[in-house]
């Protein structure tokens, strides 16, 4: 007997930030109810279906090239997944128009978990999008929002993007990301150079990594200083980026490592000396700013940040990190600098920003607060 189904059109596990969130989410949605079904993306070699527990795992992983008909066949594949438990399901939480709309149809208490709006983000996977398109995943959008009994947000400022759609404020509740503290004494890894910047996180346009390498260009005389990027995605996704480097005579400097095990991350964080986060300023990032998992997990591993001047990001680290102005790279590489020659002033940042990041057991309770109101056990 299910009562609880968590959905969500994201590969799980893997290396990307949103697999860290989906298992705290889910995790917390299943200790509620006695059983639960988690129906996300597979491939990769993962199982199509395993169990752990009272929860099933389902993955979909049927081939599709093109973005929104894989949307749509995932859509209609969790359909067919909830059918058998649409008299005992009590709640279904979603991430997404595609998961949302199959619940639409059933009963349950809905909690619509928005970490991002597909109609502002479809531009930078599928640029030849049209303008009518957009518009009908706005519309899904807004019609997946409205029937949601709660709408969660991991910042205010993609709280004020669904309150500007019409959604009661009432409905819309704020549960950030978070970061569980960083033990102190890691060992140093493997291949980690003596002195590095890092970035971790994917690779697309709106993350800034082109302005970081233009940064980093411009540090050339700090000949020890190295950059380690930790992608959470493929090699081949890099192919731009390393012509980039190559250009501006860094390559030898830069360091990539694809895909780490979340596991390994803190070490890479906790031994750098600044952890840099280049946001860019475009609709992606000002219009429905998330709320970045590297800038949560920097902080708690006691490592400098500097960011990109950005109501999201000023919205996570306050006063506690070094923001400049996004897309320009000769005021980042001037504000790593200048930390980098006042270390001291750089690790008060990191003590006062450590201090300030929410735990996972924090997030998890905010979100027992919204399950409570939803559905009262």
């Amino acid at each position: 007997m299910v009562e609880a189904a968590y959905i969500a059109f994201d590969r799980f596990p893997s290396s990307k930030g949103s697999a860290v969130h989906i298992r705290h989410m889910a995790a917390e949605l299943f200790g509620r109810y006695e059983s639960g079904l988690l129906c996300v993306l597979g491939g990769g070699g993962l199982p199509a279906y395993q169990r752990e527990g009272g929860v099933e795992i389902v993955r979909f992983a049927e081939v599709v090239p093109n973005l929104l008909d894989r949307a749509e066949a995932f859509s209609a594949w969790v359909a067919a997944q909830l059918a058998p438990h649409r008299d005992t399901l009590r709640l279904c939480h979603v991430r997404d128009p595609w998961g949302a709309l199959p619940a639409l149809d059933l009963t349950c208490r809905i909690v619509y978990e928005a970490n991002g709006l597909p109609s502002v983000e479809l531009p930078y996977s599928w640029p030849l999008a049209t303008p009518a398109t957009l518009a009908k995943i706005r519309d899904l959008e807004r019609r997946c929002l409205e029937n949601a009994d709660a709408v969660v947000v991991p910042s205010r400022v993609i709280g004020a993007a669904i309150t500007g759609r019409g959604i009661p404020a009432d409905r819309v509740h704020h549960v950030p990301n978070g970061a569980d503290p960083v033990p102190d004494g890691l060992p140093r890894p493997d291949g980690a150079p003596d002195r590095y910047l890092i970035y971790v996180g994917a690779l697309q346009p709106w993350q800034g990594v082109d302005v970081l390498l233009r940064a980093f260009a411009r540090l050339a005389d700090l000949t020890d200083l190295a950059l380690v990027v930790c992608s959470s995605v493929s090699p081949s996704r890099a192919r731009p980026l390393h012509r980039l480097a190559a250009r501006l005579g860094v390559e030898d400097r830069v360091h990539w490592r694809y895909r780490l095990p979340h596991g390994e991350v803190a070490a890479w964080l906790a031994h750098a000396a600044l952890s840099v986060a280049p946001l860019t300023a475009t609709p992606r990032n000002l219009d429905q700013g998330c709320s970045p998992i590297k800038v949560w997990e920097s902080m708690a591993a006691g490592t400098p940040v500097v960011a990109s001047d950005l109501p999201v990001i000023r919205e996570a680290l306050g006063g506690n990190g070094r923001l400049v102005p996004p897309d320009r790279p000769a005021e980042l590489a001037r504000a790593i600098r200048v930390l980098l020659e006042y270390p001291v002033a750089a690790r008060d940042l990191a003590d006062r920003a450590r201090k300030d990041v929410l735990c996972w057991a924090e997030v998890r309770a905010r979100l027992a607060a919204v399950y409570d109101h939803v559905d009262p056990r």
